[in-house]
Order: C-alpha cells, then sequence, then structure tokens
C-alpha cells in the first residue's frame, strides 16, 4: 500500500544509521570473531559489543549532552572505551590490531534491504544520513557497504547529539528544505519522537534484530507521531511511491 500524499509531500528522508542502516552488533562480533580466530583469544563477542555500543556510545553520548564531558567525535570516544574494553576483557592486542577493531564502525554491514531501497528511494527523494557518528566514519561505511546516500549529515557538523535540536533542524537547513518536507527514518523511537517536535514527517522501520535474537525491541510506535511504519527499507519505498 502506497501513501502518496505524504510521498508527494515530503522531499527528502535522513536516516539514522546505526541499527537503522547497518547491523552494528553483529558486524563487531563478527570482526571480533576473525580476531579471536587470528589471536587464539576467546572472548565474548555479543557482550563485548552491546557494552561498547551501549557505555562507549550511548553513556558517553549523554555525558556529553549533559555538560559533563568535553565535545568528542565518536571515533574518539569510542576509541576511549575500546582501551578500557581491551584489558577488562583479558584481551592482548598489537597497536595495528587495536586500530583495526575501532574502525570496524566504519565498516558497519548494511541490514540486507538496505541498498536495495534505499536506492528505491533515492530516485525519488534526496536520501541523506542524520547521525551522531562522524563524517570520515559514515562516508567510509558508505563506501564500504554500497550505501547511496546524496548526502552525509553529522553531529559532526554542529557539534551537538540527537536528540538535540541542533541536529535535527540542521536537516532542514543544509538540505535548503522546510522541515515539514523532511523525513525522519529510523528503528529507534525516540528518536522519531525527538523529530516530531521539530515539525519532521517520521518514518519506524523496524529492526527486530538490533540487540540479538532475545534483545529488547521498540515496542508499538504511537501513530499520532509516526506517519509510516515499515518492516524494511523496500516497504517503505514501497509505501512512499519509490
Amino acid at each position: 500500500m502506497t501513501d502518496s500524499g505524504i510521498g508527494n509531500e515530503v522531499k527528502a528522508l535522513v536516516f539514522d544509521t546505526f541499527g537503522t542502516v547497518v547491523d552494528w552488533r553483529s558486524s563487531v562480533v563478527k570482526a571480533g570473531e576473525k580476531l579471536s580466530r587470528e589471536t587464539g583469544q576467546t572472548v565474548d563477542w555479543p557482550t563485548f559489543a552491546e557494552e561498547w555500543r551501549r557505555k562507549g556510545y550511548h553513556e558517553q553520548i549523554a555525558k556529553i549532552r549533559a555538560g559533563e564531558a568535553p565535545y568528542e567525535t565518536t571515533d574518539v570516544f569510542m576509541r576511549h572505551k575500546l582501551e578500557e574494553m581491551v584489558p577488562k576483557y583479558g584481551l592482548k592486542l598489537t597497536d595495528d590490531q587495536l586500530e583495526w577493531l575501532h574502525k570496524v564502525w566504519h565498516r558497519l554491514d548494511p541490514w540486507p534491504d538496505a541498498v536495495e531501497g534505499l536506492t528505491r528511494l533515492k530516485k525519488k527523494f534526496v536520501i541523506a544520513t542524520l547521525s551522531n557518528g562522524n563524517v570520515a566514519l559514515l562516508v567510509n561505511m558508505a563506501k564500504h557497504g554500497g550505501l547511496p546516500w546524496d548526502m552525509v549529515l553529522s553531529a559532526e557538523l554542529v557539534e551537538k547529539f540527537k536528540p538535540e535540536p541542533e541536529m535535527y533542524q540542521s536537516a532542514g537547513r543544509l538540505l535548503g528544505l522546510p522541515m515539514n518536507q523532511v523525513m525522519m527514518t529510523a528503528a529507534h523511537l525516540r528518536d522519531l519522537y525527538a523529530s516530531r517536535e521539530h515539525n519532521m514527517r517520521t518514518a519506524f522501520v523496524r529492526r527486530p534484530l538490533e540487540w540479538g535474537k532475545d534483545g529488547p525491541q521498540e515496542g508499538e510506535p504511537d501513530r499520532q507521531k509516526i506517519d509510516v511504519v515499515a518492516n524494511s527499507f523496500v516497504e517503505l519505498a514501497e509505501q512512499l511511491g519509490a
């Protein structure tokens, strides 16, 4: 079923990236398992990946937003967290191995539907990231995964992190569009509800495996705040008439 009304009103779609476009969890686990094969060091990589994401990413962003830590890019604070975690998990890595593992965030694999769906959406809309990741990370991720962005919008451009207003407002400003012609697309309802406060349109794409088979789920969206709900980017393209 298509929603030609919204599909004709919206001119650009901007995307949360980690978890929505790319499968960060499986990508980090896969990289860790490769390291284990090479070094003979056994680690609970799913637990490692989740701690790195929750504490190294979510908790550090919360500290920066609260003024408890200075602004740093994702690359910088994720490296700091990795350096703390390596000895905690009993790993012994060379500098080259440490850097390779750190840069796994630049090599995250897309969800299976992502490239096809984005390619379809790009035929009708401007498509861009709107991510807390830094510019180099997002560009390298796009090259790695074949993500066909028209533009990379990043927290680094405004030195603020979602859900700060400056992040959402930057999408309309940098794309030269009124906010109601930009659709925030994410697998995370908090992100979408925050964007709605700035007059953006919203699309919720379910990613039930982001935190693993038995991981926490987002729950059901408030349909007063979410314009479109889809199970994949391909389905989203169909609903928007792309």
